[in-house]
């Protein structure tokens, strides 16, 4: 099966109107299949790093590329957001639907399936936990494109039990397809349980402070100790 595609962020800056330097030569490079965590402090600008590799957000100088080719010429990005954002007059297969209108129903129930809500397709959100929404909305995200999913927060909000039951669903996704992953989280435990390499952010304009390769066993110990390493270089 074929990884994810390769990112090459590269600004050289870029600020929103009327205020400061959000960026300013700052670089990132993502291999095809890696799972990268951007880690950092509210406002520094990991949101809209995601925007920039998803095409959607313009007026910077410097370059982003997907594959080789500009952000905004690439295919679609997955994306998840801090909260579902499902359509609430839409079935749970209306909302994929929405997103990926050539889906066929047994192409659903099989993404469905592949998320933990087989035999849901036709209930309301409101019929959902808070859980199952946010599998929904990794099913939205890999019905758009499975190959690369830009995760923004995805655990907040969520009792501890449920984020770590959306966590080993993330990590059997990731075994099974491969996709090139950027997620966004204020928190290093995410990172440590799930990225291949966390990237530390920080200042105004922001910079790389460092990052922290996370390769290796997955155990308790092992996760305290991945989450005091990011924590040192996070200052």
């Amino acid at each position: 099966m074929a990884i994810g595609p390769d990112i090459a962020l590269d600004l050289e800056r870029f600020g929103f109107a009327g205020g400061p330097l959000l960026f300013q030569d700052l670089h990132l490079k993502v291999a095809g299949g890696e799972v990268v965590a951007l880690i950092g402090p509210s406002g520094v600008g990991k949101t809209t790093l995601l925007r920039m590799v998803a095409g959607v957000q313009g007026g910077f100088a410097g370059s982003v590329h997907v594959a080789g080719k500009p952000a905004d010429q690439a295919p679609r990005s997955g994306m998840v957001f801090q909260d579902a954002r499902l359509l609430p007059w839409l079935t749970v297969a209306g909302n994929i639907r929405a997103v990926s209108p050539a889906m066929a129903d047994a192409e659903i129930d099989a993404l469905l399936e592949r998320v933990g809500l087989g035999g849901v397709s036709a209930l309301w959100p409101r019929q959902l936990s808070g859980g199952m929404q946010r599998r929904l909305g990794l099913a939205r995200a890999l019905s758009v494109n499975p190959r690369l999913l830009l995760l923004d927060e995805p655990f907040v909000s969520l009792d501890r039990a449920v984020v770590r039951d959306l966590q080993a669903l993330f990590r059997q996704v990731v075994a099974e397809l491969r996709p090139t992953v950027l997620l966004v989280s204020h928190d290093p435990e995410d990172a440590a349980l799930l990225a291949d390499r966390a990237v530390i952010l920080t200042g105004r304009p922001a910079r790389v402070a460092g990052e922290v390769a996370l390769a290796g066993p997955r155990g308790p110990e092992d996760v305290a100790g991945l989450v005091a390493r990011i924590r040192a270089v996070s200052g």
